[in-house]
């Protein structure tokens, strides 16, 4: 996947249109016709074996003395095949028979590639497939051509009717997958600008894919994310990259997956900041404006020990070093300066937040600074207090809940706390779900804090 960094920016490359080389390609191929015999032999009445009499291809003479000399017109060095296309239409109204059909509809079909007229393609490969003579065996390949000059033609719905043919009959071939073809079916609907139907048909199929234990092609996931993300569609955008990150939880993707969350949405600074952590913990954090908007979210006077630990991960990667930016030291300054003080009044704030007539703010509260101080399971214990207390902000507890649930090794509880998660958050708790499955599934993403900052104990 692409890789997205600064908030707002949509990189051109999401929204390149997926590419699929067939070697079937209408305009690079002559479709091999069973081969249309002479008079003589079309002819010929007596035989011995009746059944073998009754499967011989059928032709009227009059089709045949009007196809014969134009078949060898076109076949002439130096032929001009659309002078002579007037006279492949002319056979037409003599086309009778399913053999006559589908004799012309080679003709045309093939004349159609040799005069660069996909209309005319695109008509004598719709005959040969009506007249039903084509083979069982090659009825997939038929199929795929005829997808391939409706598609280019954007005659988007006799495309899909080609297509799904040619899906339905399991066509596959040494360079054409069946995962390209499904692949294909969804970028007609996105040719189309019917993007919500191209993600629903593309989700499908994953579902069916895993429902068979078949793994999925992640150019589904790719596409999908970046139709989506391009075109802004929710909550299916979402959907996707939480899918996409679950099975292919490489760090490059979790950066794309928390970058585009980010990019979506003007989230407020204690939403911003649970996304931030996770970017954090899957080593998303990588340019200035990510730490900042981290130092500015956390707050140095509300959260100065993760306000530290942050500051000092961004001076560990060489980002903000150390006296870079008057601010950022500014902030650094009065984190390392209220530090002391917060966990001197620790014990005072949990004495409180364990009281019968603790307030929601004052419950909350706690589990936010043992959160950040790194002592997981006792933050924990207060988000699961502060949701049934008056005035809650629900997925707020919840979505931290979740986080430091994941924090003390609790990753099966975390995920059901997560899925609980509605409103703005609900995209960033279905990440951290990802995250929490991943952790339960033992892939692990290598922790950020110990690859690349001081040991700390908190977030």
């Amino acid at each position: 996947m692409t890789h997205l960094t600064s908030p707002r920016r949509r990189p051109a490359s999401l929204a390149r249109q997926f590419g699929l080389a067939l070697a079937l390609a209408s305009g690079t191929a002559v479709l091999a016709v069973p081969g249309f015999t002479d008079a003589a032999y079309a002819q010929k009445k007596k035989k011995k074996d009746e059944a073998a009499e009754a499967a011989k291809p059928v032709y009227s003479k009059a089709f045949v003395e009007a196809y014969q000399p134009l078949d060898v017109a076109l076949k002439a060095p130096g032929a001009d095949f659309t002078a002579l296309k007037p006279q492949v239409l002319a056979l037409l109204p003599l086309a009778v028979s399913p053999d006559e059909r589908q004799a012309l509809g080679g003709m045309m079909f093939n004349t159609g590639i040799s005069a660069k007229d996909q209309a005319l393609q695109l008509q004598g490969v719709d005959m040969m497939l009506a007249s039903g003579k084509v083979q069982p065996a090659e009825a997939g390949r038929f199929n795929l051509v005829g997808f391939q000059v409706a598609s280019s033609l954007k005659q988007y719905d006799q495309a899909r009717t080609y297509l799904q043919r040619a899906i339905d009959a399991n066509y596959t071939a040494p360079n054409i997958t069946m995962a390209d073809l499904q692949m294909n079916m969804a970028e007609l609907y996105f040719g189309e600008n019917r993007n919500v139907e191209g993600l629903q048909y593309l989700s499908d199929a994953i579902a069916a894919h895993k429902a068979k234990g078949e793994a999925v092609d992640p150019r589904w996931y790719r596409r999908g994310v970046s139709v989506a993300y391009t075109n802004e569609i929710v909550p299916q955008v979402y959907d996707f990259v939480t899918a996409w990150v679950t099975d292919n939880p490489a760090p490059e993707n979790w950066r794309d997956a928390v970058n585009l969350t980010r990019n979506l949405n003007d989230f407020e600074p204690q939403v911003l900041l649970d996304l931030l952590r996770l970017g954090k913990e899957v080593q998303t954090l990588k340019e200035k404006n990510d730490f900042i908007y981290y130092i500015e979210a956390a707050d140095a006077r509300r959260l100065p020990k993760e306000v530290k630990d942050i500051i000092d991960q961004a001076a560990a990667q060489g980002v903000i070093p150390k006296g870079s930016d008057s601010w950022v030291d500014e902030q650094l300054k009065i984190a390392s300066g209220r530090i002391a003080a917060d966990r001197a009044e620790l014990p005072a704030l949990e004495r409180d937040a364990n009281g019968s007539g603790a307030t929601y703010r004052t419950v909350v509260a706690a589990g936010d600074a043992f959160l950040s101080y790194g002592e997981f399971a006792k933050a924990a214990t207060y988000y699961e207090k502060s949701l049934s207390l008056a005035g809650v902000d629900r997925n707020l507890a919840l979505n931290r809940l979740g986080i430091a649930q994941i924090a003390a090794g609790n990753a099966v509880a975390a995920r059901a706390t997560l899925a609980q998660v509605e409103g703005v958050r609900a995209p960033i708790a279905k990440l951290w779900g990802a995250y929490a499955a991943q952790k339960e599934a033992g892939a692990m993403v290598k922790d950020s804090m110990a690859s690349e900052a001081p040991a700390t104990t908190g977030l």
